[in-house]
């Protein structure tokens, strides 16, 4: 028992040193999109699949899935249990900043054992789907490549 916790413990303090390095390089413009989402923190309200009649998926706890976009490039995100962190670069488009591309780094997270739940294991694979960003009413909608889907968060105070 003793063995498998330690390679867990190691295989952690790899993701995490892999992640420092890789954040470390990250870059900001500080403009633009990177300005609309700088220092904001989001809750999840729910994923819409692409497609007619596919229901929107809403965690039962929303408070237990948030993204918080640093003004460094870094991406700090809940996921149920489980903490992660990752990388993010938005390029504005033409509404000013409140709408463009978006670029979600691989997200390393923890490996807790949380309850079953539908967005737990869907929502980190995802984040390296998004593509575009849209600001619209004090809720944020990230854009899966191939019109795969959308999750919808909404701004809460940081």
């Amino acid at each position: 028992m003793k063995t498998v916790q330690r390679r867990n413990l190691q295989y952690l303090a790899g993701i995490a040193a892999a992640v420092l390095l890789a954040t470390g390089c990250a870059g900001v413009s500080g403009t633009g999109g990177q300005a609309q989402l700088a220092g904001s923190v989001w809750q999840l309200v729910g994923y819409q699949a692409a497609g007619a009649g596919t229901a929107e998926v809403r965690p039962a706890r929303p408070d237990q899935y948030q993204l918080r976009f640093g003004a460094d490039g870094r991406l700090s995100a809940r996921v149920d249990c489980n903490q992660g962190s990752g990388t993010w670069a938005a390029t504005p488009g033409a509404a000013g900043g409140a709408s463009g591309s978006l670029m979600l780094g691989p997200l390393a997270t923890t490996r807790m054992m949380c309850p079953p739940s539908p967005l737990a294991g869907r929502l980190p694979g995802d984040i390296e789907a998004v593509r575009s960003y849209r600001i619209d009413g004090g809720r944020l909608h990230l854009e899966l490549a191939g019109g795969g889907g959308t999750y919808t968060w909404e701004r809460m105070s940081p």
